[in-house]
Order: C-alpha cells, then structure tokens, then sequence
C-alpha cells in the first residue's frame, strides 16, 4: 500500500504519523510538570503545533511541560521545520545506503528543489549547516541568559529559544517570569532581538537560497533567478513591514520605548510575523491597522523549500507580476532579465486562492461558532495558515470543534494547502477527450 503513495500522500502521512506520535507523548504524566496526564486534544493541537512549527498553545509551555515534555515539543519542531523526509534521508546517506530514484523524488518535493539532480548533495548540505547556525545561535543567548538563569537554565533556553526560532516555531520557555508573555520582556534587548531575528530570516529564506549563497558567495549575477526574487522580496517585506509597524503603533505600544526599543520591536514584529511566532511586543494591544499589516505578512509568510509557512514570497512576486503584465498588455512575466515559466503562473494562483479560501471558510465558521470579534479571528486564522503563531489572546478561548479546525489549518499550512489537496485527490490519469476552446469576459 505505502509503494502506491505518491510523493504528496507521503509527506502528508509522515507528518500526521508524527503529530500522532508526538501527541501520545505529551499526554504521557512525565510530559507535564504537575505529573498529570494531559487531555489528548490539548497533547494533540500543541503536538500538531510544534511539528507544524505553528507556536500556537493552549497550555504556557514552561509552566504546564516538563523538562521531559519541552524536549519533545523541541524535537517535534526540529523534525518539522526540517522535514522528517530530509532529515530520515541525511541519516540513510550518512550510515552509506544507497538513495534510489523514489527517494530523490521524496527528497525533491520536501525541500521545493528546483530539479532532481543535486538533491542528494543539497541533503548533505542542510543538517550540518543547520546545527551549525542553531548551535551558534544556542551559544550566544546562553550567554545572555546566564547572569539572571544560572549556566544549567541558561544553556537549556538557549538551545531551546534558538532551535524555536531557526525552525520558525515560535514555542518559548519565558512563562518563568509571566504566562504567554513569550519575548516582551526582552524588546529592549539587542543581543536577544538580533540573534532571534537573523536565525528566523536564515531559517525562512529557504534550504535553496543557502545552497546558492555557499557556493556562489557575494557573486550576486550567479545567483538563481529564485534566490533574487527570495532575497529582494525578504528585503522588502521586512523593513517595509518594520516602517508601517513603527508609523502604526508609534503612539500605542511602543509608546514609551527608547529608540533603540522602538526600532527593535519594529524590525521585531516584522520578521516575526513572516511564520515565526514570537512577540517582543502585546499582540492583543496592536491597532487594526497594525493587525491587517500584520495578516498580510502572516498569509505572505516566508520562501519554499524553508521552515516557514504562508503563500511564500515567490507566489506572491508571480501574483504581482501577473497584475502587471496584464494592466501593461504583455502576455510574460518578466523579472530580473528572465521570463517565468507559465506552470509558475497556475501554481501561484492555485495556492493563493486555496488559501484565501481556506481563511474565508474558517473564518466564518468560528465566528459562527464563537462570540469574537472578526478581527481577533481573522489573525488567529491567518496565524494558523501561514503557521506562525502569533495571537491577539483567543487561541485558550476556542471552543472544542474550533481548535479542531485550527490543527487542521496548522496541518494544511505546514505541508502546504496544495500539497494536501493533492494527497487526497491525487490520481494519475490522461484526458482521452480534449474539449473545444471557447472565451469568455473576465473583469
């Protein structure tokens, strides 16, 4: 049965096997601190959580999970930022078995790869480098947090924090000072807010991108025409999104900082809100302005082939280009002195509309569903799709049958709305019919 699986069905599995898995394990009593078992669906939503690297919770993860508990959590979000097919491939190539055909489609499809050749040597390149940035990351905010953790508590938070924030997971232990208070208490702090920033940037720009920048270094002419559109895009998104936070919420939430809080929290609440999770600022206190701003960001999300979620950027320049051409008359879509291809085009469209759609539907049926305010759910939703995270403060509020509809969205956004379309409906067959063409109006 599983040789009949398409590469989609696959993933789809391997990554509902592990929420399955790593659910068991958080109901277990030595996963919480009280010695308690945990409800399954509370194990479940955040089991789905980590490994979809989404950082929503229902539960504060300090102060309901044990030692025990917060290291599965930590590896349910390795194994999900990296992809459990990548990650199961690295150790196939380093015990030297050999990697057939099926197995580079696989790896192919986990990690966005452009074309099937070098996707071996890409595999190789990703699990070194990965534990090679979060173990930098890991050293200096342990570091920073030992004058007020100890060396013990220190270290452990910052492997913890780092690995979080690489894979975009957003889970934080900081509900040793406050629940749910996840970053706030360090919006001021440079080493913390840049070393959080750069691992979620590095993380959400995509195993591809790396592998360009390795071998091509600052020869930017080189670079794949993806890798442009990925870091003009990342670029804009980031410091364009950091101005209008700081125009937002000038006189709200960052009323009060100093200047370096403010342009921290800015940059902050930027770059989270493309997957990550965290909050160095009071998500529930944010304008409406600064709310849209940030479900825009959220539903962009970061780039393929990465740790983040969303539409991704190359959908959204291809969506852009589109409008572009059409208003100038032009039938391609051009971009850097290149001319994308047409499947580019139906794959854009397909997954911004399926996720549009997906947002529209769960919207409505929590508001249905629930008493809250559209906004709040709106930002919940978009988190939850473009598995980031972030929340006005509703998420321990929903009632049953709406966090049920949330692990799937978590779900659906982690191995991609499309993606599990295909894993349901996928079947190989040829038209034996072709109709004929005729055209219609459209606008």
């Amino acid at each position: 049965m599983l040789k009949r699986l398409s590469r989609t069905q696959t993933i789809a599995l391997g990554f509902f096997i592990i929420i399955c898995v790593g659910t068991l394990l958080l109901m277990l009593p030595i996963s919480a601190r009280s010695g308690a078992w945990t409800g399954w669906h509370d194990a479940l939503f955040t089991a789905t959580s980590a490994t979809c690297v989404t950082g929503l919770v229902v539960v504060d993860t300090y102060q309901h999970w044990s030692v025990f508990g917060q290291m599965v959590i930590l590896c349910l979000i390795q194994i999900g930022g990296l992809g459990f097919i990548t990650m199961g491939m690295f150790f196939s190539i380093f015990l030297r078995r050999k990697i057939g055909l099926k197995e580079r489609n696989l790896i192919q499809e986990s990690v966005n790869g452009l074309q099937l050749g070098g996707v071996v040597r890409l595999v190789k390149m990703i699990v070194p480098w990965t534990l090679l940035i979060e173990g930098c990351g890991a050293l200096i905010l342990t570091l920073r947090f030992v004058p007020e953790m100890g060396w013990k508590r220190a270290l452990w938070n910052g492997i913890f924090h780092s690995v979080s924030a690489f894979c975009n997971g957003g889970f934080d232990l900081m509900g040793r000072y406050e629940e749910y208070s996840s970053l706030v208490r360090y919006q001021d702090d440079l080493v913390v807010n840049v070393v959080i920033m750069l691992l979620i940037v590095i993380g959400g720009i995509g195993f591809i991108v790396w592998d360009d920048i390795i071998r091509h270094k600052f020869h930017v002419k080189r670079y794949l025409l993806h890798t442009k559109i990925v870091l003009a895009t990342t670029a804009v998104l980031i410091f364009g999104g950091a101005l209008l936070f700081f125009l937002f919420e000038r006189e709200n939430v960052l009323d009060g900082l100093s200047t370096q809080g403010q342009a921290l929290s800015s940059l902050f609440g930027s770059v989270t809100a493309r997957t990550a999770g965290f909050n160095s600022t009071d998500t529930g206190a944010y304008t409406q302005a600064t709310r849209m701003l940030m479900v825009v960001l959220m539903f962009i999300g970061g780039s393929p082939g990465s740790t983040a979620g969303g539409i991704k950027t190359t959908t959204m320049v291809v969506l852009i280009l589109i409008v572009i051409s059409n208003l100038r008359g032009k039938s391609e879509l051009n971009i850097f002195g290149r001319c994308l291809e047409e499947d580019a085009v139906k794959k854009a469209s397909t997954v911004f509309l399926m996720n549009l759609s997906l947002a529209i539907v769960s919207v409505t049926a929590i508001c249905a569903l629930q008493p809250f305010a559209m906004d709040d759910v709106l930002f919940e939703v978009s988190s939850a799709i473009g598995t980031v995270g972030m929340t006005t403060g509703i998420t321990r509020d929903l009632s049953f049958v709406s966090r049920t509809l949330m692990i799937v969205l978590m779900y659906c956004g982690r191995i991609g709305s499309m993606s599990f379309a295909l894993s349901l409906l996928e079947r190989k067959h040829h038209a034996a019919i072709r109709f004929p063409k005729e055209r219609i109006t459209i606008g």
